[in-house]
């Protein structure tokens, strides 16, 4: 990963000094709140609805095993013993003190971690797939990509102050696994007839309020230009971006208005009359550079045909640890070699409901361990709020998943329906209109049979709050809504929603439901796939595929009669 050199140390303690002082004078009543409030956001510090809620950039999801332990030592020292890994693949801690935010700041710069541009409207973190630089289908490894857009966007004077927050998201493979339709900025690596590598770009994806899947500017970008492009993309942005109305202030209002092929057009006059081969124009010895912090760890060479033999062993012998294996872990461009998803949706237990997301701090001390032990002291953040340890021995997953039930991050339950993801909701957050945690432990409670949940096959549940969408409600094959009726809480269901290549937005099934139907009524919609969808052979009909075929008209008459 990608280590700090003197400059970035130097930026990253001056701001915590800078942001130090300007703490120390707001409190002291010296500096007003409509001048401390921009200053905070762009040190990533909110305050929510019960305490100020402070967000730790982990730069496209990658993070050191010395990183998580500094992290477990301030969620004991400042918060409250756990923190919240978020869609953004970043990690948010929900209860620090607005006087100690500035010591949090100085510890973190101690392990090359910051809250710059995590919050306020600027060019937040950009992310990726979980599995760059590991996936066999990969064309080339995002990472560098992503390195040279943090370098590039990070304390940018220009893009500092948007019409509203700017996400950019980089895949390396034909599978989307970033959702970056919904982004501001999608990038897909691609290469031409030539063979020569560059992107496809996307723009103007979002959720919140106006859910809209992005738009093709440019079928195939030369790589060597990636960062003079994104320059003009945020100049258009930035002179034509409505900062009227926050509403309708982010870039995808800007492209849905004027229309994708007239955006592209302003853009590409902007791209060739200023920033076109110009200072940004990357050479090769940028790319070497940035693919130099992301070499391939010492892979171990294996006797495949024994490795394999003794692991089919383990997996004939104990049925718990083969659906962990099969749910859990992903092939590997190494032979010998898998990555292994960390279930941070640990449900129920001991009979408490622990959100999704969320890592106490005893946990994160254990998992860094784990990381050093079997996966080269490294962890990945994934957009659906899990961990992954990408490069681990096929003959250690036994003792790993060992390892992990006892810490309760072993739940063989990745792409199920309980797999959700969920934002913190009223219980945290002061925009909520709905609570969150309490319908996803009704959820946990009507559908706790694994093997029922492997009979559904992959199911995407997303929930949130409110309407700003943080947990991805409209791309979720299920996506549930909190929404607020005369002081009461409803919740309201949509259907058919994906994030993938077929990126859509999910349709609303109907009238909102109150809390305590919550689960009852996603019980009717599965039946009603359970007994709709089509199988041929081992090919089973995904519950998307079935919305798409008969489409909501059934869903609807099972669910209200």
């Amino acid at each position: 990963m990608y280590q700090y050199n003197y400059a970035d140390q130097t930026l990253v303690e001056e701001r915590v000094a800078q942001f130090r002082d300007q703490t120390e004078r707001f409190l002291a009543g010296e500096l007003p709140e409509e001048q401390f409030l921009p200053l905070r956001l762009q040190n990533g510090l909110y305050i929510q609805r019960y305490a100020p809620m402070l967000r730790i950039a982990i730069p496209y999801g990658l993070l050191a095993s010395y990183q998580l332990r500094k992290l477990a030592e301030i969620t004991r020292k400042y918060d409250k013993g756990y923190g919240h890994f978020t869609t953004r693949t970043n990690i948010q801690l929900n209860w620090p003190k607005l006087e100690e935010v500035p010591d949090i700041l100085a510890e973190l710069a101690t392990v090359q971690m910051h809250a710059i541009q995590t919050s306020g409207n600027c060019i937040r973190n950009t992310t990726t797939d979980p599995y760059a630089g590991i996936h066999q289908e990969e064309i080339a490894d995002p990472r560098p990509y992503c390195e040279i857009i943090r370098q590039w966007s990070t304390f940018h004077p220009e893009f500092a102050f948007l019409p509203r927050k700017f996400k950019i998201a980089v895949v390396g493979t034909a599978n989307d696994r970033a959702a970056t339709q919904v982004h501001d900025v999608g990038l897909h690596v691609k290469t031409n007839d030539e063979g020569e590598l560059g992107f496809e770009v996307l723009v103007g994806g979002g959720l919140g309020r106006t859910p809209v899947i992005g738009k093709v500017i440019n079928e195939f970008l030369p790589r060597q230009h990636l960062l003079s492009y994104l320059d003009a993309i945020l100049r258009v942005y930035n002179l034509h971006g409505r900062r009227d109305n926050k509403y309708k202030a982010r870039i995808k209002i800007l492209v849905e208005s004027m229309g994708g092929p007239a955006f592209a057009k302003l853009v590409d006059a902007e791209w060739q009359a200023h920033t076109k081969d110009g200072p940004l124009t990357l050479t090769d010895a940028n790319f070497a550079t940035a693919s130099s912090f992301f070499t391939e760890p010492d892979y171990v060479a294996f006797d495949a045909l024994q490795t394999q033999s003794e692991l089919q062993q383990q997996l004939n012998a104990d049925k718990d640890f083969a659906n962990w294996y099969n749910q859990n872990t992903v092939a590997h461009k190494i032979a010998g070699y898998r990555a292994v998803v960390i279930s941070l949706k640990a449900g129920l237990v001991d009979g408490r409901y622990v959100p999704s997301g969320d890592v106490s701090e005893s946990q994160m001390d254990a998992l860094a361990d784990l990381a050093d032990k079997y996966s080269f002291g490294e962890l990945r953040g994934t957009y659906q709020q899990n961990l992954v340890f990408a490069d681990v021995q096929a003959n250690h997953l036994y003792e790993l998943w060992q390892q992990l039930s006892d810490l309760h991050l072993a739940r063989a339950n990745i792409n199920t329906l309980t797999d959700m993801i969920v934002c913190p909701g009223w219980d945290y957050c002061s925009l909520a209109n709905a609570t969150t945690h309490n319908i996803a432990e009704q959820i946990e409670k009507q559908f706790d049979d694994l093997d029922y949940l492997y009979d559904l096959g992959e199911i995407r549940l997303n929930m949130s709050g409110c309407m700003n969408a943080c947990a991805h409600h409209h791309t979720g094959d299920i996506g549930i809504l909190g929404v607020d009726k005369k002081g009461e809480h409803w919740y309201q269901i949509s259907l058919g929603g994906n994030s993938s290549n077929d990126a859509k937005i999910g349709k609303i099934l109907g009238k909102a439901v109150p809390a305590d139907d919550v689960a009852v009524t996603l019980q009717k919609i599965l039946d009603v796939y359970l007994e709709q969808r089509v199988s041929n052979d081992n090919d089973v009909e995904r519950f998307g595929d079935l919305v798409d075929r008969v489409g909501i008209a059934p869903f609807k008459e099972k669910v209200y009669g």
